[in-house]
């Protein structure tokens, strides 16, 4: 089995929304199992809300991309704005006791905890986040 689905939405926070509906509709079609869901859900969101804030700036002109990527093995999201981009390994360690209060960088370190592999590319403007399927 090998499925490619994309989505392209308007750099709308509220298009959150349809980015959960994308998700939960691919959940039932690929039968993407509980286990991995919600990491799915946090990580995927979480990526979407960055690149329509950080990406694009919240400018509604701006299209953020969407695509999912699954075979038998492993469930494949790629976010990719178009923004500037940014250099994702120049970012805090939000851990680091001096920058306990600050809330920047959280969003990533989050993502890097919640999927098996993470990458960037294009100068920072797409994120390609692995799940795999059976741990």
């Amino acid at each position: 089995m090998k499925n490619k689905i994309s989505l392209q939405i308007p750099s709308i926070i509220e298009n959150i929304r349809v980015v959960e509906s994308f998700i939960d509709n691919a959940k039932e079609e690929f039968h993407i199992n509980d286990d991995i869901y919600g990491n799915i859900m946090i990580a995927v969101t979480e990526s979407v809300n960055n690149a329509i804030q950080h990406g694009n700036q919240s400018n509604k002109d701006k299209n953020v991309h969407l695509t999912l990527d699954i075979n038998d093995h492993d469930v494949c999201f790629t976010v990719k704005d178009e923004g500037d981009g940014f250099d994702p390994y120049d970012i805090a360690d939000p851990l680091a006791l001096e920058n306990i209060e600050d809330m920047g960088g959280r969003g990533i370190f989050l993502i890097k905890q919640l999927a098996d592999e993470v990458s960037f590319s294009d100068k920072g403007e797409a994120i390609k986040m692995v799940f795999y399927m059976n741990q």
